[in-house]
């Protein structure tokens, strides 16, 4: 699976274990920076990993910040990416069961390593459900063709 990657000078701390972890799962990783720990502006980073998904580019998204807010805030501007923030185990596969979600945030001042790179995994081996959900996540994607 092609992976956007990014993350702002909050999340750098864990960007080399995450990259080396997606890599060792034998992912192909697409890396939009940031790429030291000097302060940056987050809307930059996670904007251009987010385009990337949405242009169908990068199948899925894992975007660092030190909440994971303002990361996830910035990716569901953009008009087809669903992101959800991963803060355990259980929400990280119903981002994508319920939600459909393709871009999964982390905050990394509130987990570990070893926690992000597991919720990412479960992130990328859940599959979105039907019934009621798709008719939910077709609601969303109405409004944003609407507006």
């Amino acid at each position: 699976m092609k992976i956007a990657f990014a993350c702002d000078h909050g999340g750098y701390p864990v960007k080399e274990e995450v990259l080396s972890y997606l890599k060792e799962l034998g992912h192909e990783v697409v890396d939009f920076g940031t790429f030291s720990m000097d302060s940056c502006n987050y809307p930059e980073f996670a904007l251009k990993a987010s385009l990337s998904v949405a242009k169908g580019e990068c199948e899925k998204g894992v975007i660092i910040c030190s909440s994971g807010e303002g990361v996830c805030m910035m990716a569901n501007k953009v008009n087809g990416v669903r992101a959800g923030i991963g803060y355990n185990d259980e929400v990280s596969h119903l981002i994508v069961e319920h939600n459909h979600a393709n871009v999964i945030c982390f905050g990394a001042k509130f987990m570990s390593a070893e926690e992000i790179k597991n919720r990412i995994s479960i992130f990328l081996s859940a599959t979105p459900m039907g019934g009621r959900h798709d008719i939910r996540v077709d609601m969303i994607d109405q409004y944003e063709k609407n507006r």
